[in-house]
């Protein structure tokens, strides 16, 4: 593995690593009605958030580089009417961190530049883009996920 291929797949690794950490110390405190609460009258839960960024990843790389088969339902992340365990949201989420950072881990030199297409990636390019778009999806719906636990903490306090 050359020294740049072990850079690109730690770094990346790190950033996922560091994402996954930050999420669990902002929904830690949480309750589980509190994930699946709605601040606003539009946009997501927390815990439909957390069913995207899981399918996500296990679907984009999972199921399309590390060939896991995974079959997604991505209408279902932002629709699921189970209220499932705060627990579980994130030791599913774990698991996809896992999986991606064991597939960064596999990459070689060759395979950054491998043509990459998935349905709703049809012109991702390579695989090198495809785990910068997914890095980047997953930094974008973290800082929404801080902004719900805010927004919680907020009205709480107000209603304290």
């Amino acid at each position: 593995m050359s020294e740049l291929n072990a850079t690109i797949a730690r770094e990346l690794s790190r950033f996922y690593q560091e994402k996954a950490d930050a999420i669990h110390g902002w929904i830690d405190p949480l309750t589980n009605e509190h994930i699946w609460t709605r601040p606003y009258p539009y946009g997501n839960s927390i815990g439909h958030l957390l069913l995207h960024l899981t399918g996500n990843l296990k679907y984009y790389i999972g199921a399309e580089i590390a060939g896991t088969r995974y079959v997604r339902n991505r209408q279902i992340e932002f629709s699921d009417p189970t209220h499932h365990p705060k627990e579980l949201l994130l030791k599913n989420l774990d698991a996809a961190i896992t999986l991606v950072r064991a597939t960064l881990e596999k990459q070689t030199d060759q395979d950054w530049s491998l043509p990459y297409s998935a349905k709703g990636l049809e012109q991702a390019g390579t695989r090198f883009f495809l785990f910068l778009t997914c890095a980047a999806h997953l930094g974008h719906h973290t800082g929404q996920i801080i902004y719900l636990c805010k927004e919680l903490e907020r009205q709480a306090s107000l209603s304290a």
